[in-house]
Formats: structure tokens, C-alpha cells, sequence
């Protein structure tokens, strides 16, 4: 039995283009007869069947875009999917929103239920509960029934589709390479669980920062809290046990919860304990003193997970490209809960 093979299969071995192929298969009057007869007579050796699920699906556009987000507590997803809206918009398409709630089940649910003739496409930053299950059955189910999927943030590479992120690494290495170049030496990092792809990545800029300032790592210094659970009392014991000048929050309920208490403490902020969290959103810019922060532009990731997956969906050639992942760089916005030279 011959492998399956695929347009893009054809046209690396006639060393044509994808769409040079399409057409000579759809006998289209632009090739010529030559090319067709060629290209026809490979695809029929190699019995080319099309994708009649995508090309099915193809037929019956809906002009509509699935987007699932974990939550809307956290500013960042709201300014994504204003991104996603705003872009989708100007190409034609209408959004459908939906919470996973950081529930694997819901997400599946809310898949399930709108792939059943909804949607075009997919958009979806994964749940808490789907990247600690370490499950993603329900993405691959639907990307072989050819249903196009983009990832953004919290991202697997477990499922080959587009993908936007952030630099987390990067910009924690600069945000706490700036509590250093202020004096700083007790740097502490306030993070989630390590299943959260994003957390994971923005602990190791933390890490590496200090490795590269000869700063030693004291794991006293890392509080782990959970997503899910009121953590004041955590917070709290870890600022009373801990002599700490600095702290890096890698989202921005945790910096918000942070400078609450460490004020309590009776704390100055930011001559005592200087503070950075991500997300440059409503807390932050109204907190006293304003929140230093990381702008995730999340408005610039939402446009850009929309074009991918317009651009695959719309075109023939990028049906069959390659996938990509851009990386948003994050920006550094210092405010007045760090001592800014």
C-alpha cells in the first residue's frame, strides 16, 4: 500500500508550488496542460484523496471564531481577546467567547460544543486544570477533524499548531535585574504552580538573574501559591519569616495582594520592599504606590493569534505550511513600587 500523501507532498516532489497543485488537480484553466497532466498523473499513482473533512468544512464557513480563555479576574485575557475581536472584525469574522473557568472538563465541554458546526476555528490559552491533567486529547480530536487551532500563552508542545507567547524568561531576567541595579540582594519570587507553562518560564528568568549577578538562590525566598485559594495568610507568614527586599509577582493579583500586606507590615514600599508583577492592567495603575509592571501587550497577542488563524483557515498555502510560534516582547513599565534611577 502506497503512504497517503498530502498537496504539499506533491509539490515538493514536482518541486512546484502548493497552489500550483491545487489548481492543476481543480483543472484550472491558469496551468498548464503539461503541468496538470504531470501533476495529475503523480497524485493519481500515489491515489491523492483531499481532505474532504476540511475541505467540508471549508465549504460551510460560518465566519465565526471559537475563543476560549481560563478567566476574565485576569486583565491580561480581556485586552487578548479585545485584540482578537478587533482584528477578526476587520477580516469579516465574529467572535465566540467562553470561560473555561481553569476547568479541563468546561474547556472540553465548550470545545465540543462549539465545533458542532459553530465555528471555523479555534483560539484558546489552555486551563489550569488541562495543563496539570496534561491532557490535550480534545485539541488533537479536533485538529484531525481539521479544524484549525491557535494557542496563546499558556501554550503545550504537545499540540503542533500556531502558537503567540511571551518572552517570560526575558523579561523576568530585566525585571530582576532592575531590583539589582537598585541595591536589592534578597530578591523573592511569588508564583503559581509549575504545571502553568508561563510561571515555569518567568521562575526561570528569575533564576537566572540572580545565577548571573552572583546572587545565591535561597528557595525560602520562592512562594508557591495556589491558583485557586484565598492565599492572604500565606502571604502573609512568608513576608513576616523572611527578610525580603524585593519581590517579583508573576501575575498581577498576586503583586496587588502583596503590597496590600506588606504595607500591613508596616512596610514602605518601595524603600523597604520594592515590587514588579505582570500585567499592566486597572489594579496596577490605580494601586498606591502604582504598581512597576510587566505590559504584556496583550491586545498585540490577540491580533497576532487572530491573523494566524485567519490566514491558515483563508488560504490553501498556509493550510499546508508550517506552523509558527511569534514571541511577543513584554515591556517593563516602572512605576512608583520600585526606587527608579
Amino acid at each position: 500500500m502506497k503512504p497517503k500523501i498530502t498537496l504539499k507532498d506533491i509539490a515538493r516532489e514536482l518541486d512546484v508550488s502548493i497552489s500550483t497543485v491545487s489548481k492543476a488537480l481543480k483543472n484550472s484553466k491558469e496551468i498548464s496542460k503539461d503541468t496538470k497532466d504531470r501533476i495529475k498523473a503523480f497524485a493519481k499513482f500515489y491515489n491523492y484523496r483531499p481532505n474532504n473533512i476540511a475541505l467540508s468544512l471549508k465549504n460551510r464557513r460560518t465566519k465565526n471564531i471559537g475563543v476560549v480563555i481560563p478567566d476574565i479576574v485576569h486583565h491580561f485575557f480581556t485586552t487578548v481577546f479585545r485584540g482578537i475581536e478587533k482584528y477578526a472584525n476587520s477580516m469579516g469574522y465574529n467572535v465566540i467567547i467562553c470561560i473555561s473557568d481553569e476547568s479541563f472538563d468546561k474547556e472540553v465541554i465548550n470545545m465540543e460544543m462549539l465545533a458542532n458546526g459553530s465555528i471555523d476555528g479555534f483560539i484558546l490559552s489552555l486551563s489550569a486544570e488541562t495543563q496539570r491533567k496534561n491532557d490535550f486529547t480534545h485539541l488533537k480530536e479536533l485538529l484531525d477533524q481539521g479544524i484549525p487551532i491557535v494557542l496563546f500563552d499558556r501554550v503545550t508542545e504537545e499540540i503542533a499548531c500556531d502558537k503567540v507567547i511571551l518572552n517570560d524568561k526575558g523579561i523576568s531576567i530585566e525585571a530582576v535585574e532592575h531590583f539589582i541595579s537598585t541595591g536589592a540582594k534578597k530578591i523573592a519570587l511569588v508564583t503559581t504552580e509549575n504545571f502553568f507553562n508561563v510561571s515555569e518560564s518567568r521562575k526561570e528568568g528569575y533564576l537566572k538573574a540572580l545565577e548571573d549577578n552572583h546572587i545565591s538562590i535561597n528557595e525560602d525566598l520562592i512562594l508557591t501559591l495556589p491558583h485557586d485559594l484565598d492565599n492572604s495568610k500565606l502571604i502573609m507568614e512568608f513576608f513576616k519569616n523572611n527578610e525580603i527586599d524585593a519581590v517579583l509577582c508573576v501575575n498581577e493579583i498576586f503583586a496587588v495582594q502583596c503590597l496590600s500586606i506588606i504595607q500591613q507590615l508596616g512596610y514602605n514600599v518601595p524603600n523597604d520592599i520594592s515590587i514588579i508583577g505582570f500585567t499592566d492592567g486597572i489594579l496596577s495603575k490605580y494601586a498606591s504606590p502604582k504598581l512597576t509592571t510587566v505590559a504584556q501587550h496583550g491586545e498585540r497577542m490577540g491580533e497576532k493569534a487572530a491573523k494566524f488563524l485567519i490566514d491558515r483557515m483563508e488560504s490553501l498555502e498556509m493550510e499546508e505550511a508550517p506552523f509558527k510560534t511569534e514571541i511577543i516582547n513584554a515591556t517593563l513599565i516602572k512605576r512608583d513600587s520600585t526606587i527608579n534611577k
